[in-house]
């Protein structure tokens, strides 16, 4: 790999543990951070241009988030949700995102539906582009931006952190979910709202969120022959991996080098794919 430049230094406005955290739950987003990878907290103070104590706050709050854990040994790692977890959360998702819609009491502005459709074309772009990392996010994001435009701040935060914490569930337990239908459904969502038909869009969103959810299954690590086959997936003649592409930037994420520097330096598995 040719070396590469020094850093720049952050931007200020990401150099408090809240902007830092936010950063890395919009990497997980975009499916650049995956389940169980390491944290470094050195790599992180360099790559941001803060102190480790900064970083180290970071994390502690994705923590009291769910979205990391800390070892005392080994350091802090993203979270590895169970496959009941990754139910549950799901499950959190339906209840709040379909309350959500059922509970406004008026049709979503002008204003509000032209930004819910920025946003699918927006998908639609990135999916037509083939960009898996711009497109992860921005069909997690779409979710986020709905919130908002019903115009509650507090559960578009509840739910950056679902369905973060669902991307990396999606990943790690294999959701075939296709990009194209996810889009198509939050395009048919968005109808709706501009139809004002309340009860259509919220059924709309509860057979979304389920249909990725019903995707999921557990990995199948009681067949040795399987787990020998995904062992072995993309390993060349010579026995070395294959090199992969670099992952495309989403919008107002992580900058290339920050992504790079959380990527364990040792390990050579590769990250799962997002939903």
């Amino acid at each position: 790999m040719p070396p590469t430049a020094a850093p720049a230094a952050a931007p200020e406005t990401v150099r408090t543990p809240d902007a830092i955290a936010d950063r890395i739950v919009d990497a997980i987003l975009a499916g650049r951070i995956a389940a169980g990878q390491h944290l470094g907290e050195q790599a992180l103070a360099g790559l941001f241009g803060v102190s480790r104590t900064v970083v180290r706050e970071a994390l502690a709050r994705l923590s009291a988030r769910g979205m990391v854990w800390v070892s005392a040994r080994r350091g802090w790692f993203v979270v590895q949700p169970s496959l009941q977890e990754a139910r549950d959360a799901f499950d959190a998702r339906i209840a709040i995102e379909t309350g959500l819609v059922q509970s406004l009491g008026a049709p979503l502005s002008a204003e509000a539906l032209r930004t819910l459709k920025r946003h699918v074309a927006q998908e639609r772009a990135a999916i037509r582009a083939g960009e898996p990392g711009e497109r992860s996010y921005l069909l997690g994001e779409f979710h986020v931006c709905l919130a908002e435009c019903a115009g509650n701040a507090l559960l578009a935060d509840i739910l950056k952190d679902l369905t973060a914490r669902t991307t990396l569930i999606a990943a790690l337990y294999q959701s075939n979910q296709d990009a194209s239908r996810s889009c198509a459904d939050h395009a048919a969502i968005v109808q709706a709202l501009q139809d004002g038909d309340l009860k259509q869009a919220t059924r709309l969103v509860r057979e979304h969120l389920k249909a990725v959810a019903d995707n999921l299954h557990q990995p199948n690590e009681d067949n040795p022959a399987e787990r020998l086959r995904a062992a072995l997936a993309g390993i060349g003649a010579a026995g070395a991996a294959a090199p992969t592409a670099a992952p495309a930037a989403a919008p107002r994420l992580f900058s290339r080098l920050v992504d790079e520097a959380a990527t364990p330096r040792r390990s050579t598995r590769r990250s799962p794919k997002e939903k």
